[in-house]
C-alpha cells in the first residue's frame, strides 16, 4: 500500500479528477477508490469526508491557486480594485479552461448541483472581496443607486453573483479559445451592474440570492 506520506490533499484531488474523467462517473465507494490507487482508506478521511467534498474543493483549489499566482505579481498591492478583479478573473478562467472537461463534469447538469459544488469557492471569493476598496470599484460606481447604496456585505454578494454569471457564460461559450468569455469579463467589469436592468438577469440573480439564503447556507 502507498505510505501515508505519499498521500496528501492535492494528490487526492488529482487521483479523483483522473478517475471521473477516465470512467465518466464517481468511484463506487471510497474503499474501492483507495484500493485502486494503492493507499489505505483511512488516509482519505484525513483530508475529505466524501466525494462531494472533493468536488467542492477542486473548484476552490483552482481559485486558490489562481489568487496565489495573482498575488505574486510584482505590483499586485499597487493595483486598483478593478485591476485585481480583472487579473483574478482572467487567471481563474484560464485555469478552468485548462481543465474544462473536469470542471463541467463536476458542476453537473443541474443548477442545484452547481450551487452545492460552488460553496467552498464562494467562501474564498467573498473573503477576497474584503480586500477590495468599494469606493474606487468601477463595477459598483456605475451601478444603479439601489446597488450603490447597499452595505458592504451586500455588495460583496453582488460581486459573487457577477462571478457566477461569468461561469454560466463560460460553460456555454463556443468561441475559439473562449475569447468571448474574456470579452464578457472585461465588458461587465467596465460597465458595472447596468446589465442588472435586464429583467431576465434580475430574475436569475434574485433566484441565486434566494438559493444561497434558503437552501444551501452553510
Amino acid at each position: 500500500m502507498m505510505k501515508n506520506k505519499d498521500i496528501n490533499k492535492e494528490k487526492l484531488l488529482s487521483l479523483y479528477g483522473d478517475y471521473i474523467l477516465s470512467n465518466g462517473e464517481k468511484p463506487k465507494n471510497i474503499y474501492l477508490f483507495a484500493k485502486e490507487n494503492d493507499f489505505e482508506e483511512e488516509n482519505f478521511y484525513q483530508y475529505f469526508s466524501g466525494f462531494e467534498q472533493i468536488e467542492k474543493e477542486i473548484l476552490n483549489h483552482f481559485f486558490t491557486k489562481s489568487l496565489e499566482l495573482c498575488e505574486q505579481t510584482e505590483n499586485w498591492n499597487e493595483m486598483t480594485s478593478k485591476e485585481k478583479l480583472l487579473n483574478l478573473h482572467f487567471t481563474f478562467f484560464e485555469n478552468l479552461t485548462m481543465n474544462r472537461s473536469l470542471v463541467l463534469m463536476i458542476l453537473g447538469e443541474t443548477k442545484r448541483k452547481e450551487w452545492i459544488i460552488l460553496q467552498e469557492l464562494r467562501k474564498n471569493f467573498l473573503e477576497f472581496t474584503k480586500q477590495l476598496t468599494f469606493e474606487n470599484l468601477e463595477i459598483l460606481e456605475k451601478a444603479k443607486e439601489s446597488i450603490k447604496n447597499f452595505n458592504e456585505k451586500t455588495r460583496e454578494e453582488a460581486l459573487w453573483l457577477h462571478f457566477i454569471s461569468i461561469i454560466e457564460f463560460w460553460k456555454k461559450d463556443q468561441s475559439p479559445s473562449f475569447e468571448k468569455t474574456d470579452l464578457y469579463i472585461e465588458k461587465t467589469i467596465d460597465t458595472g451592474f447596468e446589465f442588472i436592468n435586464n429583467e431576465p438577469l434580475k430574475k436569475v440573480m434574485d433566484l441565486g440570492k434566494f438559493l444561497w439564503k434558503e437552501k444551501f447556507k452553510v
